[in-house]
């Protein structure tokens, strides 16, 4: 399968080490492109939720595809988010073409990019936290259930159904936040005159030009791979939202995982990563 070039690719909210995670989807997409920059935009690893001690191969194969990436030279910036906020004392960490931020700013053609995850909006966040873990203890589970009864859909011959989608899109308060988060990031970016905000946090892939009295931005929203299953690119000069699901060709890519349970605990998860650091690290010395 041939490797789709792409300048930019933004990848957010992929919850590696939760259920709901679409680890093998993303690996496929991943593979399928050849990107020459990659910004990670919060949410790549929860944290959270590692007290589940559940680590599928697949999710470790996304880490090392990574690597493999930042090994060869791809430019790959991770922006920490909210599940991930541990992080956050290693913002402006520097290792070869990879690092670590909370924000980044990008010139792209000579226009402004603002990147960020976006859980700074967020009151939830800001005041009650344990009310906003709790929640995604409770939305993992309802992942959980909707997989079972896709999988009944399935065998019925019925399309698939997303309850979380159902539930935010039937609660009015749900899409006020999502339309407020909208407004503040493109206010907060006209202020600035940024040309683009990008974003991830709510799991609501989007693009779209906003308009106020004082000037436009282009917002956009790079969604998730536990439910829509997205990603935002960036080629000849352009913006696209990327859907797995109306990927035929990548869809259809096979990938060989034999994706056993690995039992980690939270400081395992990290010696880990070390230890991919560190390979990298000596496969690039010279010799």
């Amino acid at each position: 399968m041939k490797k789709r070039a792409v300048d930019i690719v933004v990848i957010s909210d992929v919850h590696l080490g939760t259920y709901g995670c679409h680890a093998k989807e993303l690996l496929k997409y991943m593979k399928s492109i050849k990107p020459k920059q990659v910004i990670l935009n919060g949410d790549i690893i929860d944290i959270w939720q590692f007290s589940k001690r559940y680590w599928p191969k697949s999710h470790m194969k996304v880490i090392k595809l990574l690597m493999e990436w930042i090994s060869k030279g791809v430019r790959v910036h991770y922006i920490t988010g909210n599940h991930d906020e541990m992080l956050r004392k290693f913002a402006d960490f520097k290792m070869g073409s990879f690092s670590i931020s909370n924000k980044l700013l990008l010139n792209i053609h000579g226009q402004k990019a603002w990147f960020f995850h976006g859980d700074v909006f967020d009151v939830t966040m800001q005041h009650s936290k344990w009310i906003a873990k709790l929640g995604a203890i409770g939305y993992d589970s309802l992942i959980l259930l909707n997989r079972a009864i896709n999988y009944g859909y399935k065998k019925l011959g019925k399309g698939p159904v997303s309850m979380s989608k159902k539930i935010k899109n039937g609660v009015k308060s749900a899409i006020k936040f999502i339309n407020d988060f909208e407004q503040v990031a493109a206010d907060i970016a006209i202020d600035n005159a940024f040309d683009f905000v990008i974003c991830g946090h709510i799991h609501q892939p989007e693009i779209k030009q906003i308009k106020t009295t004082r000037g436009s931005v282009t917002y956009l929203n790079s969604g998730d791979w536990v439910e829509n299953l997205t990603a935002l690119e960036y080629h000849n000069k352009k913006w696209t939202l990327y859907q797995y699901e109306d990927d035929i060709a990548t869809k259809a890519f096979d990938i060989e995982i034999n994706d056993p349970v690995e039992v980690l605990e939270q400081n395992q998860l990290f010696q880990s990563l070390m230890d991919e650091f560190n390979k990298m690290s000596v496969s690039k010395a010279p010799k």
